[in-house]
C-alpha cells in the first residue's frame, strides 16, 4: 500500500515538474518571440517585409489578405508579387485623398520625366483628377486634341471603352498615349452636352507651345501656353517688340496655361512689380512659410495690363494672375480658374520607383489660397458654342474694351 502511494506521488510529481517545464519553454518561447518577431520574407519583392516602423499598427491583417489573395484568388497563382507591392503601395498614397501625390513605380518614371520636359507623345491634354473625376485642365494649342474640339473642363468617362471612373491621372495617361499614328477613343462630357460624346482622336509627337504675340492696335496681345525654360526670353523678345511697335496697353492670356516652374512666375512678376514683393508663399504642415519674391526690371510698373483666365488656367499661371492682381490691381477677365495651388516634391524611392507627394499650399499676397478655390474674375464673361463656332472670342474683346478704358485714364 505504501508502496503504491510513493508511485502515485511519484508520477504527480513527474507531472508536475513536466508541466511546470512546458509552462517555462512557452513562456521562454513567447518572450523571444515577442522580442524577435516573424519576418516573412516574399520572393521578388526585396525587403517586402520589413515592419517596426509605426508601433501602433499591427501589419498581420496586411499579409493574412496577402496569403489569402495568393492561395486562395481565382488569378492569385498569376499575379506577380512586385504588381501586389507596388499596388498596397499605391493604395497607401491614395488613402491621403489627394489626386497630386502619386506612387509612381519604376516603369512609370521615365514618362513622368517626358512630361516635364515637355516632348512627348500623345494627344495634347493636360489632365487632372477632381473631386474624384478626370477632367481636362487644357488642350494644348495646336494638338489633335484641340483640333478635335476637346475644352478645358471637359470630363472624361471611358477611355477606349473602358470606365475612367476611379482612375488616378497618371494611370490615364498611360492608357491615353501609345504609338505615334494609332488612335485612341475618349468618351467626354461637357456640361453644356446633353448626352456624352465619343472623339476619336490620333496620337502625335507632342511638343509643348510657350508663346505666341500679335499687336491688335496699339495693344500688346501676348498668350502664355506655359511656364517652361524659354517662356522668360520668348516674353522679353515680345514684349520688346511690342513697345517698339508702339504698344501703349498689354492683354496677358493665360487661358488654358496649365502653370509650370515656380520661378518663371516670379520673374515675369518682376517685369509688372517691384523687384522683391512677394509674389507667393509656401506654406506647410507646421504653419511655416517660404516666401518668393518677384525678380526683374519692373519695366512695366505702371503699364495698363489686363489679365484673361478661364477654368483651364492653374497653377503657376493662377500664382501670376493673383498675385498682380492683388500687387497691382490688374484686372482678370475671364472665367473662374482651376484651383490647383499645392506644391509637390518629387522622392527617389529606393528600388527606382519615384514618390510625387504633397508638400505645402500655395498662398497669395492677399492671403487667399488657391487649392480648391481657384480664382474668380473681376469680369466674368462666359465663350458661348456658338462664339466658338463662329471663333469669336468674347472675352478677348471685353479685356480689349476695359484695357483702352483704362488707357484712355492714364492718357495713353
Amino acid at each position: 500500500m505504501k508502496e503504491n502511494a510513493k508511485k502515485i506521488f511519484k508520477i504527480a510529481g513527474e507531472a508536475i515538474g513536466v508541466a511546470v517545464l512546458l509552462f517555462i519553454v512557452f513562456y521562454l518561447g513567447f518572450s523571444i518571440g515577442e522580442a524577435n518577431p516573424k519576418t516573412i520574407s516574399v520572393v521578388g519583392v526585396p525587403e517586402a517585409a520589413e515592419q517596426g516602423k509605426s508601433k501602433d499598427i499591427n501589419f498581420s491583417t496586411f499579409w493574412e489578405t496577402w496569403d489569402l489573395i495568393k492561395g486562395k484568388h481565382l488569378k492569385g497563382g498569376e499575379v506577380d508579387n512586385q504588381k501586389l507591392y507596388n499596388g498596397a503601395i499605391s493604395g497607401l498614397v491614395n488613402s491621403l485623398g489627394d489626386p497630386y501625390s502619386v506612387f509612381l513605380p519604376p516603369e512609370d518614371s521615365q514618362k513622368f520625366k517626358e512630361d516635364v520636359d515637355g516632348n512627348f507623345g500623345g494627344v495634347g491634354m493636360e489632365i487632372e483628377t477632381k473631386d474624384g473625376k478626370l477632367l481636362v485642365v487644357a488642350p494644348l494649342k495646336g494638338t489633335p486634341a484641340e483640333r478635335a474640339g476637346v475644352e478645358a473642363g471637359d470630363y472624361i468617362l471611358k477611355i477606349n471603352g473602358e470606365d475612367a471612373s476611379g482612375l488616378d491621372t497618371q494611370t490615364a495617361v498611360k492608357k491615353i498615349r501609345g504609338e505615334i499614328g494609332t488612335k485612341v477613343t475618349i468618351n467626354f462630357f461637357r456640361d453644356s452636352w446633353k448626352e456624352p460624346r465619343d472623339v476619336s482622336i490620333t496620337r502625335e509627337n507632342i511638343q509643348v507651345p510657350t508663346l505666341e504675340s500679335e499687336m491688335k492696335g496699339d495693344i500688346a496681345y501676348i498668350k502664355l501656353m506655359s511656364f517652361n525654360e524659354n517662356s522668360i526670353p520668348l516674353f522679353y523678345e515680345a514684349m520688346v517688340k511690342s513697345l517698339f511697335s508702339g504698344s501703349k496697353g498689354l492683354v496677358l492670356d493665360l487661358r488654358n496655361n496649365p502653370g509650370g516652374y515656380l520661378e518663371v512666375a516670379t520673374r515675369l512678376a518682376g517685369w509688372f512689380v517691384d523687384n522683391g514683393k512677394v509674389v507667393v508663399s509656401e506654406q506647410f504642415r507646421d504653419g511655416k512659410k517660404t516666401d518668393f519674391p518677384s525678380t526683374g526690371n519692373a519695366a512695366l510698373k505702371d503699364f495698363p495690363t489686363v489679365i484673361l483666365v478661364n477654368k483651364g488656367s492653374a497653377s503657376a499661371s493662377e500664382i501670376l494672375a493673383g498675385a498682380l492682381r492683388d500687387l497691382r490691381g490688374i484686372k482678370l477677365v475671364g472665367e473662374m480658374t482651376f484651383g490647383k495651388g499645392t506644391v509637390q516634391q518629387l522622392e527617389s524611392l529606393s528600388d527606382g520607383s519615384t514618390l510625387k507627394i504633397t508638400v505645402a499650399k500655395w498662398v497669395l499676397p492677399s492671403g487667399k489660397t488657391l487649392e480648391g478655390n481657384g480664382l474668380v474674375p473681376d469680369v466674368d464673361v462666359k465663350i458661348t458654342e456658338e462664339d466658338a463656332k463662329n471663333k469669336y472670342d468674347r472675352q478677348l474683346e471685353k479685356a480689349l474694351e476695359i484695357l483702352k478704358k483704362e488707357m484712355e485714364k492714364q492718357g495713353k
